[in-house]
């Protein structure tokens, strides 16, 4: 199994340097290669330029100019091209399936944040001063960086990232590693239903509360955000010292609330795995769940449209993007993989709308957010619990049906 780890780099003032003009060289190699499938394209002859013409051509640019693109990794500078590759893979993979298309854009200096390294050892060497108690990594151009290792790395070391995060840098290596021993099993089974007033709810009636980290960082990002609004908008080179001082605020700002959804989902993910043999959980497509409504034009008057209830909805999308459930469900499936728990994904329609205990299903049974009575039978509990026990009676039917 692959396993990635991420370790914050401790760069001197040149290792920054470098790994800017890397970054820079990388995306200027990127956006060189797009501009040449766009002119193909565009000739009378209609040209189609695959990886394989451009990678080819990587010896001459780097004869060329050895200064700038001579210098970096042969195989970064490929797997740089293979990445604009997989673009377009996913462009006419979506014009094949009728979805939006979405035609692959040239990259700015300051979206282009991570050089990818294929094999550990070429153009790049994890722990590379093995004799030495810090840890470092040496990437070809930049040196030998210190990094701060955290924890250990279990198994082989495959591939190797450089990424930036505003002022931070970053290695994440990916190391191939057996199936580690699972967890001693518990006999309990548990079935969570995902929410916004609570975080989720399982079908033992507990409660995880929603920490909401992005509405308490509300004040401190309108500030930050309105601070950074009385600047003009510039180039970055152009940028006066406060003007970037107010840029890192609302950066770091956002930075810290992601982190902090991060840690929170790890932790639940953990307790969930450490307690229950089996997960059952709604299988939520939280895209389509934000999408904003659609307009409502007045059929009476020309220009003009009805209310559509968009500024509710774009409070409920903003409650859902804070609550952070897809960030969750991916650490939670990553995690039970590892312990050898069992997650089972069931359908959510009617979760909240069905009794558990006659089975009747209609939507007079929630009369509120929190409140469940049944209007056949009476049964009366909270709606989350309600939802938990109906996805793990799903999870178990889906389960004992593959085991069958």
């Amino acid at each position: 199994m692959i396993r990635a780890y991420k370790f914050l780099m401790r760069p001197t003032l040149g290792q920054q340097g470098a790994l800017t003009e890397m970054l820079r060289d990388h995306c200027s190699l990127y956006n060189g290669a797009l501009q040449e499938r766009r002119d193909a394209y565009r000739h009378v002859s209609k040209t189609s330029i695959k990886y394989a013409q451009q990678s080819a051509q990587l010896k001459e640019i780097r004869a060329f100019d050895p200064e700038r693109h001579g210098r970096w990794s042969f195989s970064s500078q490929q797997a740089t091209l293979r990445r604009l590759d997989k673009a377009f893979q996913a462009f006419f993979r979506r014009i094949k399936s009728g979805d939006t298309p979405g035609y692959p854009r040239f990259r700015g200096v300051n979206w282009f944040d991570t050089v990818d390294f294929p094999k550990d050892g070429d153009g790049c060497r994890w722990d590379s001063t093995p004799h030495d108690p810090v840890t470092r990594v040496r990437l070809q151009g930049v040196g030998h960086v210190k990094v701060n290792q955290h924890r250990p790395v279990v198994g082989n070391v495959k591939t190797v990232s450089v990424r930036r995060e505003g002022r931070r840098w970053y290695v994440v290596l990916t190391a191939e590693q057996i199936r580690p021993e699972p967890l001693p099993a518990t006999g309990s089974v548990v079935g969570i239903d995902m929410g916004i007033a609570n975080f989720l709810a399982d079908s033992g009636g507990g409660f995880v509360p929603n920490p909401r980290h992005g509405r308490w960082a509300t004040a401190q990002l309108e500030a930050a955000q309105q601070a950074l609004s009385r600047f003009p908008r510039v180039r970055r080179d152009r940028r006066t010292g406060n003007h970037r001082r107010a840029v890192q605020k609302v950066a770091d700002l956002h930075r810290k609330v992601r982190r902090q959804r991060l840690d929170h989902a790890h932790k639940t993910a953990l307790d969930l795995v450490r307690e229950h043999d089996v997960i059952a959980h709604e299988d939520l497509k939280i895209r389509n769940m934000v999408k904003a409504p659609a307009p409502k034009p007045d059929p009476e008057q020309l220009g003009t449209f009805l209310p559509n209830g968009a500024r509710a909805k774009t409070g409920l999308n903003r409650s859902i993007s804070d609550a952070g459930w897809g960030v969750f469900l991916t650490v939670l499936h990553a995690k039970a993989e590892s312990a050898g728990r069992d997650v089972i994904a069931v359908d959510p329609r009617n979760t909240s709308r069905t009794c558990p205990e006659c089975g009747h299903v209609s939507a007079e049974n929630r009369p509120t957010q929190e409140k469940f009575h049944c209007a056949s039978c009476g049964h009366s509990t909270h709606a989350d619990t309600v939802g938990a026990l109906n996805v793990l009676r799903a999870g178990l039917v889906r389960r004992d049906a593959a085991l069958a």
